[in-house]
Formats: structure tokens, sequence, C-alpha cells
């Protein structure tokens, strides 16, 4: 309703408006409220925009003679001497230097850098048409049965392999443990001196995870010692086999290893 008012630039009644539209901005609670804070602040912007664009001041107006005076100049043209001559009969019709214009040019190239054009040392290359692609007609889809036996054919070998290996790492670990259990049986194994490769954790998480193969099957316990810190033996052979096994299967537990404690 004040818009006029306020593109007074003597007026300070947006400053004002904006004053007392942060003080009641403290109380905002509820989105609407905010949706019309944000509509004042649109409207204050704009008549913020207008009344800078009726701001004039000698210094930010373009002169063009004023221009064109300080361009001769810079040319090497003194204007004051030319009046002078202008009563002589010797004064030439083209006063301009001959590099007036090359003066001005190297002083303009300084503030319009571009960059190197690109030209083909041998020639642009010829384009040709794309080849048409072939149109490849879609196999009938193969039996249910015939698809079952052919794909996992190849899943499973790699399975295999990787299963292999895993159990090969498994019983070496079985093996260094058996050896360190036969030499000092009345000395408990720390389960983290057992499993932490101080130059790898990568290498910690994997022995890790092999030796939970042999907590799984019965071919190793952890137990916690007097500190309360667990410790690995290998489990003596019984007689009940299978059951065994299984009753270790059941008491199984997750530990939690990350960087800053494998440091």
């Amino acid at each position: 309703e004040n818009r006029e008012a306020m593109l007074n630039s003597k007026s300070n009644k947006l400053t004002e408006a904006l004053e007392k539209a942060n003080q009641i901005f403290d109380g905002v609670c509820h989105a609407r409220e905010a949706v019309l804070d944000a509509r004042f602040l649109v409207i204050a912007s704009n008549i913020g925009k207008e009344k800078a664009n009726e701001l004039h001041s000698e210094m930010s107006a373009f002169d063009s003679t004023a221009f064109a005076e300080d361009l001769l100049t810079f040319m090497g043209i003194n204007r004051t001497e030319l009046e002078e001559s202008d009563d002589s009969d010797d004064v030439p019709g083209d006063f301009l230097p001959s590099d007036a214009w090359q003066t001005v040019g190297e002083e303009a190239s300084k503030y319009f850098r571009r960059a190197p054009t690109f030209h083909y040392m041998m020639g642009s290359f010829k384009s040709e048409p794309p080849v048409p692609k072939q149109r490849i007609e879609r196999q009938k889809k193969a039996s249910k049965g015939k698809a079952e036996r052919a794909m996992p054919a190849q899943l499973k070998k790699m399975e295999e392999s990787h299963q292999e290996a895993t159990e090969k790492e498994v019983e070496r670990i079985l093996r260094i443990l058996q050896t360190h259990f036969e030499n000092d049986p009345n000395t408990p194994i720390s389960f983290f001196d057992f499993v932490i490769d101080p130059n790898s954790f990568a290498h910690t998480v994997e022995n890790m995870f092999h030796v939970s193969f042999l907590i799984r099957d019965g071919l190793a316990k952890i137990r916690l010692d007097e500190d309360e810190l667990p410790v690995i033996e290998p489990t003596k052979p019984s007689g009940r086999g299978e059951e065994d096994s299984r009753a270790g299967a059941r008491n199984q537990v997750v530990i939690s290893l990350d960087q800053r404690e494998w440091k």
C-alpha cells in the first residue's frame, strides 16, 4: 500500500518494515505464518531493487564524450594542441597516428583472452554414415528344465572352487591352532592374538571369518579367561561326534571389530 513512499530515496519506511518483520518472525510457529513472511521478503526485495535502480550518481553515469576524449588521449592525440593549431593551414586531415588502433587493440587484448582454436594436423576425420545394425532375432525360450540345467552349471563350478579354498584355509588354521596347543597346552591362546594381522585389517577379518567355521563345526571353542578376554582352544574329540558339533553350532556369537579397535 505504501509502495510509492517506500521508493522515495529519502524515506526509511522499507528499513522500518524489515525491522518490524524481523521482530514478528521471532514468534512464527505455523507454516502459514512462514509463508506470509516469505511473501513479504519477495515484495521487499523487489522494492529494494527498484529503489536501487532509481538511484543515479554522476560517478556511475556513462559520459560518451568524456570516454571519447580519454580514448583519443590514449591513442596519443593531445586535443589542446590541435585546437591551438586549428588556425594554421597545415593541419593534416587524418590526425590519428598510424599505430593508434594497434595500441588500443594491444591494450584490449589483455581483457579478452581466448583459448587457442583447435586445428587438425592431418585434417578433420572423414564422416561416414553409420553401419546399420544387424537385427538379431530373439531365441525362443528354452524349456524350464533345460534352463535350470544350463545356467547353474557354471555358477556351481565357481561356488565349488570358492568353497574348496575356504575349506583349505579353515583346515590350515585348525592345524596352526592344534600345533600351538600341543606345544604348550597349559597356556591359553588369546583369540585376538590368534586372528589379528597387525598389518592388514582385511586379513584380520578373513581370519575371524575362517575361525568362525571352526566354532560352528565344533572343532574349536572360545571361552573367557580371568580377565574376561576371549581365548581359543581346539576341542578334544569325543565319542558323540555329530551331536557335539550340532550343540556347538547353537552357541555362536557375533564379534564386532572396527578399524579403530583393530589399531
